[in-house]
């Protein structure tokens, strides 16, 4: 017999329960199970004949005696642990009925959805945290005719579109230059409560890692040319870690590289990407499926994309021409 074939194999449906604080809900495991101790997001087994959804709207109700209206696809992640393999299909619940209690006497808590890195959970739940912190769409910056300009129209989109994830890109500028607009972003981003993340063009890494570190800015984002020139990861566990990727091979060398997400492009054509193949929603459902790691959706995509890219398994969308001014 194989050993694919003498695995045990699990499909479970579990759910990231959001309130009105922007909490979301753990329960944690009973000390006499496997992973017996540790923090989950609710959920359990699907039966044979029940779909996703329908797993979950039980599971929920039996183990926390609330009544699921609606949810969306929040990410799938496939897990090998030695003797079984699992695929958690994880789902963001934000509109059910009822107060979440622990009907099997589990201990259950609302949490900070910041504080989740505190939190010992099972390590397939590693890109569930991940999915759970960021949110469904992400702006790249774009071109300015000053810093003045640059802060003008960042300003603006943080404001307009309450952003919480900014890359900040600018390949007309030479690294000096883009320290300063880096500068000015971090500190938009803290008066914002926005994540920003530095990376330029496909010059060396260290240069921006260190930028990173000397504005305390929330991370560092990759092009998928620096993505292959890397043998590890170029910052702190306690930074955030993005990158570009074009093709499933890109995609590997992400998850190898431990990045927290990527942004996969073009999902139709651009002018910026013209050279490229869009690859259109139904390759980026078949290459987001078994994938660890949130992926979002970008190129020719707006915000009213967002329910389709969720609705094939990517985090969400990812834009410049929909956020941006150009000034």
């Amino acid at each position: 017999m194989s050993e694919s074939t003498s695995k045990r194999h699990l499909n479970v449906a579990a759910a990231a329960i959001f309130n009105q604080n922007g909490q979301v809900f753990l329960s944690r495991r009973p000390s006499f199970v496997d992973q017996g101790g540790r923090w989950e997001f609710p959920g359990g087994k699907r039966r044979p004949y029940e779909t996703g959804f329908e797993a979950l709207k039980r599971e929920l109700f039996e183990e926390l005696g609330i009544h699921v209206r609606r949810a969306q696809p929040l990410i799938r992640v496939p897990h090998d642990y030695g003797d079984y393999t699992v695929v958690l299909d994880v789902w963001a619940v934000h509109d059910f009925s009822g107060e979440p209690f622990g009907r099997e006497g589990q201990v259950v808590r609302w949490v900070d959805v910041d504080d989740l890195w505190h939190y010992n959970f099972p390590e397939a739940n590693q890109p569930i945290i991940r999915a759970a912190i960021l949110p469904s769409y992400m702006m790249v910056t774009g071109e300015a005719s000053s810093n003045d300009a640059f802060a003008e129209s960042l300003e603006e989109a943080l404001t307009e579109h309450h952003l919480k994830l900014v890359r900040v890109r600018a390949p007309e500028l030479a690294m000096d230059d883009y320290a300063q607009r880096a500068e000015i972003a971090v500190e938009l981003g803290r008066k914002h409560g926005a994540r920003i993340l530095l990376g330029n063009r496909d010059e060396q890494v260290k240069p921006v890692a260190d930028l990173v570190e000397s504005l305390d800015a929330s991370g560092l984002y990759l092009t998928s040319h620096q993505l292959h020139g890397l043998k590890e990861r170029p910052v702190a566990t306690s930074r955030w870690l993005g990158s570009t990727v074009h093709n499933e091979q890109d995609l590997i060398m992400a998850e190898q590289l431990d990045c927290d997400f990527a942004t996969l492009s073009p999902i139709r054509p651009t002018e910026l990407c013209r050279d490229q193949t869009a690859l259109g929603w139904h390759d980026l459902q078949e290459w987001v499926a078994p994938r660890r790691l949130p992926i979002y959706a970008m190129g020719g995509l707006e915000m009213d994309d967002i329910d389709h890219a969720r609705g094939v398994g990517a985090q969400g969308i990812a834009s410049q021409g929909f956020f941006w001014t150009v000034r």
